[in-house]
């Protein structure tokens, strides 16, 4: 069987789309994941009332059970409660909800790694709570989860792969979608694999690159 490259590369517009809805995935799935992570960190400082047990019982869940289960139940079981969605705006809602507990855990670590001296001193200079965590607390906590939350950042968009089952026309499902019309699944898988590590290794990179300089520039080098 010869490796058919004239196949391979006029399919690439194709892909090149599916590659921007996995980015469009994947950008909605971080800026969700980080708001959610930042309004459960802010409500569990300021220790909100009823909130606590609530967000701790979310993260379990979300954590706890798998992306495909959580898409599938979005996609399928809350239209008999009257609640239709399209499979683009049920992939964003899984992955939000999936990515926003992991990153509640990794806020909430970095949080507890602010030296509690610092703590005391605004107390002692007069700070809010609100105050101490705006100005002292999550500017620290966010440089102390870099590490982490670019390598969850990195985990959802590897995980959008996971829409193609409710037909949202990312890299997989375009993949899926031409082996079985035209059963190139060399070119095609070659096509996937390729695109993946154009994706993931520069934006790796770019990570660890904002990662040295945003501490450079908190510490002194």
């Amino acid at each position: 069987m010869t490796f058919d490259w004239d196949f391979l590369v006029g399919t690439l517009p194709v892909f090149l789309r599916a590659l921007g809805v996995t980015l469009q995935l994947g950008a909605l799935a971080i800026a969700g994941s980080l708001l959610v992570a930042l309004l459960n960190c802010v409500a569990l400082v300021l220790r909100v009332p009823l909130l606590s047990p609530l967000i701790r019982g979310y993260v379990e869940v979300a954590r706890n059970t798998p992306l495909l289960i959580q898409l599938l139940f979005i996609y399928f079981a809350l239209p008999t409660l009257g609640l239709k969605l399209a499979g683009f705006t049920s992939a964003v809602i899984a992955l939000v909800f999936l990515g926003g507990a992991y990153l509640t855990e990794v806020l909430r670590a970095g949080i507890e790694a602010v030296p509690k001296a610092q703590l005391e001193a605004g107390l002692a200079l007069g700070l809010s709570r609100w105050q101490l965590l705006r100005h002292v607390v999550l500017p620290q906590a966010g440089l102390f989860s870099l590490p982490a939350l670019f390598a969850h950042f990195i985990y959802l968009l590897k995980e959008t792969t996971v829409v193609s089952a409710v037909a949202v026309p990312e890299l997989l499902y375009t993949t899926k979608s031409y082996i079985a019309l035209y059963y190139k699944t060399y070119e095609m898988l070659a096509v996937m694999t390729g695109l993946c590590v154009l994706l993931f290794v520069p934006l790796s990179l770019l990570f660890a690159w904002l990662e040295r300089r945003l501490r450079h520039g908190q510490f002194g080098g």
